[in-house]
């Protein structure tokens, strides 16, 4: 998948370098079932060069992941993706993609260590493939807030209906998210830094 410079280059940019004026970095996930957007995200909020590691799918691959409603997937993540966003002149954010597919997740320990929340990227059109991560999430104690990504044909339910299909607390934000468009996915990382930011310290709970 193609980003805004994503050409190939040897060594790190100016653009990579990370600003003299940030003072505090926070690493965020963006998590979600196979096929629901998080690389597109990823590399639409990202300020940098995003990495990627995306193959081309098999038809070995095609046996094991079920592609039912992405027909048309033809690559996957099989280890991360990375970017960055600077949220203002001090607060930077490190972005981490994880893979979609079951058996990729064993990866997910080594991507949560020192992360501070998480994004769950859910499409309307299939929702039940959501339901094992944010499982995971909860079993994990990992604050995290809920976008619904936009697809083309994508059902649109109200806020508190999908909060009952999802089986979410009430505390748990839910917000729209197109992750093609970095205004829209920075708004996403924007709610997950507001609910971090309103949680109560350990002490206080």
């Amino acid at each position: 998948m193609d980003f805004r410079d994503s050409e190939t280059a040897l060594g790190p940019q100016h653009a990579d370098l990370l600003p003299d004026s940030a003072t505090t970095a926070v690493k965020v996930v963006i998590v979600g079932g196979f096929g629901v957007g998080k690389t597109t995200l990823v590399g639409s909020v990202s300020e940098i060069r995003p990495l990627t590691t995306e193959e081309t799918m098999t038809q070995a691959g095609a046996e094991i992941d079920d592609t039912a409603g992405i027909e048309r997937k033809t690559s996957t993540t099989v280890a991360m993706d990375f970017g960055r966003i600077s949220i203002n002149e001090e607060l930077v954010l490190y972005v981490f993609g994880t893979p979609g597919q079951e058996r990729f997740w064993f990866l997910w320990n080594g991507l949560f260590e020192g992360a501070l929340g998480a994004v769950v990227l859910v499409d309307t059109r299939r929702l039940e493939v959501s339901f094992e991560v944010i499982g995971r999430l909860e079993d994990r104690g990992v604050p995290f807030v809920v976008a619904a990504n936009t697809f083309p044909e994508s059902p649109s339910y109200p806020t508190e209906e999908l909060r009952a299909a999802l089986d979410l607390p009430p505390e748990v934000p839910i917000v729209d998210c197109d992750a093609r468009t970095r205004e829209s996915s920075r708004d996403v990382l924007l709610a997950l830094m507001r609910y971090l930011y309103d949680l109560p310290t350990p002490s206080a709970r």
